[in-house]
């Protein structure tokens, strides 16, 4: 897994949850950069920014909360898509939750922005099954 090298955003309110999957994803050893936003404003906000030549993030992986203050998961995948594409860049979506609503599943899965709905926590093998599905090839 040590051949890829990711750029990964956390979305997730939740400082616990933020910290065990940045030691997940550390532990894998596929990330060159992992940040953290605890909201969706803080993400379109990252997203958007840009360094000095003028350069956007674009994460490759977006991991994403559901239920979350000032901006939620839903409210973000709306800005989202609205984003110039040089501030998205090509990234996969994963919506990763402890909602068991079936609305919230239904909604991801008719969202052309989320790739996969997955249950928390992030696992090891949830991350290889996800490199493996959407970004083996990078």
């Amino acid at each position: 897994m040590s051949n890829i090298e990711l750029k990964v955003l956390l979305i997730d309110d939740d400082r616990a949850t933020n910290l065990y999957n940045k030691y997940t994803l550390d532990k894998m050893g596929c990330c060159k950069q992992i940040n953290i936003a605890e909201n969706g404003q803080e993400a379109i906000d990252y997203l958007t920014s840009a360094d000095a030549d003028g350069n956007h993030p674009q994460p490759d992986l977006i991991f994403l909360d559901v239920n979350m203050p000032v901006m939620d998961g839903w409210e973000f995948l709306e800005v989202y898509e609205t984003l110039p594409d040089e501030q998205k860049g090509e990234n996969i979506v994963i919506m990763l939750t402890t909602s068991v609503n079936q609305d919230d599943f239904q909604k991801a899965e008719s969202d052309p922005h989320i790739s996969q709905f997955r249950s928390k926590p992030l696992t090891p093998n949830m991350l290889r099954e996800i490199i493996d599905e959407y970004l083996a090839s990078r």
